[in-house]
């Protein structure tokens, strides 16, 4: 069996998903909606500068959740298949035919990304994808209304343990002496290190130039 593992944001959307939020909530959000969200986006803007840009993305995600509190499962589909549209142009399509061919070749692809989940099921239903999706959950309650709150968000290290739990829910083993399936990844960040570093065959795309360097050291496949 091989497990293919593809990135979202700078990978499968070459473009920034925060600012396609931020977009189709301008046009969305109530000022309601928005008092619960300032607070915490200015927080996380601070981060960014103090601790860098993974830190700012988990502030950002749990700020922003706070806009789709009180929301309909049904109401937030909406929402997210307007982000779809924003950024059709930023789809990293040959990307998506890769998904088809490894699908072709009887591959089991996951999306495996800290975006938020009403987000990848609504990308993955429009581009027409049929693959499993691990990502940041939002919370609703028993009548199926948001929370306002997120789970763990899926990056870094978590994507390498939720692979792993994936594999043993499945019937494999992740014991480095057993003979285990292949895993290709395909992503683009230093956040993904962790990741690159578990895979069988880990595959760089659209990196920065940091990113890129690190990946020639590692003799890590590089694709545009």
């Amino acid at each position: 069996m091989t497990l293919v593992t593809v990135d979202f944001d700078g990978t499968l959307f070459k473009g920034n998903s925060f600012k396609v939020m931020f977009q189709a909530a301008t046009k969305d959000f109530t000022w309601k909606d928005w008092s619960g969200v300032v607070g915490g986006l200015i927080k996380a803007v601070g981060l960014w500068f103090v601790k860098g840009k993974n830190a700012f993305r988990l502030a950002f995600f749990a700020a922003f959740a706070k806009g789709f509190k009180g929301k309909t499962k049904q109401e937030l589909d909406r929402f997210f298949h307007q982000l779809v549209d924003i950024g059709r142009n930023e789809v990293h399509y040959g990307l998506i035919q890769k998904i088809k061919d490894h699908q072709k070749n009887g591959d089991t692809v996951i999306i495996l990304s800290g975006a938020l989940l009403p987000f990848l099921q609504a990308f993955t239903k429009e581009m027409g994808l049929d693959v499993a999706i691990i990502s940041t959950e939002l919370k609703f309650d028993q009548n199926g209304v948001c929370t306002g709150k997120i789970g763990p968000i899926v990056n870094g290290n978590e994507k390498v343990k939720r692979v792993e739990s994936w594999l043993k829910q499945h019937g494999y083993s992740t014991d480095a002496n057993v003979d285990n399936p292949e895993v290709w990844a395909y992503a683009d960040s230093e956040s993904d290190i962790p990741l690159f570093q578990f895979a069988t065959h880990p595959i760089v795309v659209n990196p920065d130039e940091p990113m890129k360097k690190i990946a020639e050291e590692n003799e890590w496949p590089i694709w545009a």
